[in-house]
């Protein structure tokens, strides 16, 4: 693959120190969410995936929805990332749900987000190694 764009971010002291982008638009505190311990006083990478996924998966649905001829710009996409023992090690799982206009029956709906579901470079990136349910609302 050549690659059109790549995006640089470093992680100083893990999950609890600071995430920066090496253009600055990115400049967060990281730590740890209560639930694994932390005081949840800034970012996971959790949320951060989260996010990354949600953007993505939902600019994978307008493509396929513009090339089906179906308006879905304002769909939106929810990314539920869990973490977990797995293992010696942790493990990710993620639920995408997918909020579709009322215009796109059901069965239309379910074809797209499928689709989008084979497009998307971070399903791409996870198929085989996380568990990804899509839920349509």
């Amino acid at each position: 693959m050549d690659a059109l764009y790549t995006a640089v971010a470093t992680a100083t002291h893990g999950r609890d120190g600071r995430a920066i982008s090496s253009d600055g638009k990115i400049d967060l505190k990281l730590a740890p969410p209560v639930e694994l311990g932390g005081d949840g006083q800034g970012t996971n990478p959790e949320q951060l995936f989260a996010a990354g996924y949600a953007a993505c998966f939902g600019s994978a649905l307008g493509l396929v929805g513009r090339q089906a001829k179906v308006d879905v710009s304002d769909a939106a996409v929810t990314a539920e990332v869990g973490i977990g023992k797995q293992g010696e090690g942790f493990g990710l799982q993620v639920t995408l749900r997918v909020e579709l206009p009322d215009t796109v029956d059901q069965e239309t709906g379910r074809k797209l987000v499928e689709t989008a579901h084979q497009v998307c470079p971070y399903s791409n990136a996870t198929r085989g190694n996380i568990d990804v349910d899509l839920v349509i609302e």
